[in-house]
């Protein structure tokens, strides 16, 4: 028996779903890239051990992702196996005894978490409602937008780590800075829970920020094209949007991919552009900035390579 024949048995005995050879572009917000040899979905924590067990004994790259939005796919696609968090692991919502505090699986959607919020009258997450991702990934990344961050209100995450065992690891514990955690550094760490803690608050209040914080973003972000949300992180003095408007990059094309003309901050896909497409802007951007202004900047999206994953 094969690997993949292995796996698959795997799964199906484990209530997991895997679909062999899936191609990737559409569970991207970029919508481009190729295939995976194999896409898994994770109904819940025994179902991540045992998958998890059998792709770290038998070396097969693997990568776990959230909803794409901060992803990028090369074009020839990824050879190893690719992980998404689908049942228990992407539904679960719940209050804590006082009211104040929130389980919820890390496949959720930020989205969701933040109308679960809402529903309860906790305060603290309006910043998040618009950020297209995963709770899993706003950790691994401290997602943030409008002077809030994700580490700003997380007490802490379950993981399952190479021992194959369950860890709750306290967000003091997870080495956040300005688009980084200590996921970076183990992406061999799986974040499958997480517990958010907020404050009680008037519910009016939290919907006329929610409500204010996506008009902005519909006013100023190119939000009608894929893209992967801002694409170079933030350097140290400026911004990046504010560096590539003054060196003169709005609209800067090749191919399908293009550098906003809305938000210079923004690199989208205007229609069948390619990884390669992306690249190519990314890097003529890069280079443009640092000759006219001397800062660099460093792309925000993940790129998935599998010397990366193992």
């Amino acid at each position: 028996m094969t690997d993949t024949e292995k796996l698959t048995a795997l799964c199906a005995a484990n209530g997991a779903e895997i679909t062999l050879n899936a191609p990737l572009a559409p569970l991207t917000t970029f919508k481009i890239g190729g295939p995976c040899d194999a896409l898994i979905t994770l109904q819940n924590l025994d179902s991540a051990k045992a998958v998890f067990a059998f792709l770290r004994e038998n070396q097969i790259p693997h990568r776990l992702i959230g909803r794409g939005s901060n992803l990028l796919v090369p074009d020839e696609g990824y050879a190893g196996v690719v992980l998404k968090l689908g049942g228990q692991l992407a539904n679960y919502l719940a209050l804590d005894d006082d009211g104040c505090g929130i389980h919820c699986g890390a496949g959720v959607s930020l989205q969701k978490l933040c109308q679960f919020a809402l529903e309860n009258s906790l305060t603290g997450l309006e910043f998040a409602y618009g950020i297209p991702g995963s709770v899993g990934g706003a950790i691994f990344m401290d997602a943030g937008a409008y002077d809030g961050d994700i580490s700003q209100v997380l007490a802490n995450a379950l993981v399952l780590q190479p021992d194959g065992l369950f860890h709750s690891i306290p967000a003091a514990d997870m080495d956040f800075r300005y688009r980084h955690s200590i996921f970076m550094e183990h992406p061999e760490w799986i974040i499958l829970n997480a517990y958010f803690t907020l404050k009680k608050g008037d519910p009016e209040a939290i919907r006329g920020r929610m409500q204010e914080l996506i008009g902005r973003r519909k006013d100023k972000q190119p939000l009608e094209f894929p893209s992967a949300g801002s694409t170079f992180k933030r350097p140290a003095g400026s911004y990046a949007s504010k560096l590539i408007d003054e060196c003169g990059l709005k609209g800067y094309t090749v191919g399908g991919a293009q550098v906003s003309e809305k938000h210079a901050g923004f690199v989208i896909n205007r229609g069948g552009a390619t990884f390669a497409d992306v690249m190519a802007v990314c890097a003529h951007v890069r280079e443009t900035v640092q000759q006219q202004t001397g800062f660099v900047l460093d792309l925000e999206p993940e790129i998935l390579r599998a010397e990366s994953c193992t």
